[in-house]
């Protein structure tokens, strides 16, 4: 392991979400914030560590993050494990997201997408579901984007390329970002 390199790649993911991402991460912010002020919910999926993610930004946004104030509805789409096996084992693991979508969405809503590829399958057809529904949508990605970049209304892409550890951690500190951001616009 070598702590020089992985701290210099850190510091590269950190400057360039407090840097280039910033005017992006407060857009989206207030695009969320406006949409729950109206009475819609944001939606947030991803697989493994991104799954992980959305949980934790939902349990931020229902709970709080740094301030007293009413819960957010926000609901991440990777923790019913029941409602993912019987859709994985009836329709196949691709639709785990898209059928949630379509059974809890509503136009106005947001869904935020969470893959470090922006390839992952079921994340697009969620993505597809919820733009066919006119729920906004928005993606956490990394890389080039994949194909996720020209899929949702808003991307946020962390360019790193040099391990997706860092990517998750370029989405952890926008995820905080967000929930701080989020906070201040509605309280």
């Amino acid at each position: 392991m070598n702590w020089d390199s992985i701290a210099a790649d850190y510091l590269a993911v950190a400057d360039e979400v407090f840097g280039l991402l910033r005017p992006r991460v407060d857009a989206l912010a207030e695009e969320i914030a406006g949409r729950l002020r109206d009475g819609n919910k944001l939606m947030i999926c991803g697989n493994g560590g991104s799954a992980a993610d959305a949980q934790h930004m939902a349990a931020e946004l229902v709970n709080r993050f740094l301030r007293e104030r009413k819960p957010y509805a926000a609901v991440a789409l990777s923790t019913d494990t029941s409602i993912l096996t019987s859709i994985g084992n009836d329709y196949g693991f691709e639709q785990v997201f898209e059928k949630q979508v379509r059974a809890l969405g509503l136009s106005g809503d947001v869904l935020l997408a969470i893959s470090t590829s922006g390839n992952a399958d079921n994340v697009l057809r969620a993505v597809e579901a919820a733009r066919h529904m006119n729920i906004y949508t928005a993606g956490l990605t990394g890389g080039s984007g994949g194909k996720l970049a020209a899929a949702v209304n808003d991307l946020l892409c962390v360019a790193c390329t040099s391990s997706t550890p860092r990517i998750q951690e370029g989405h952890q500190l926008i995820i905080h970002a967000l929930c701080e951001r989020i906070e201040e616009l509605l309280s």
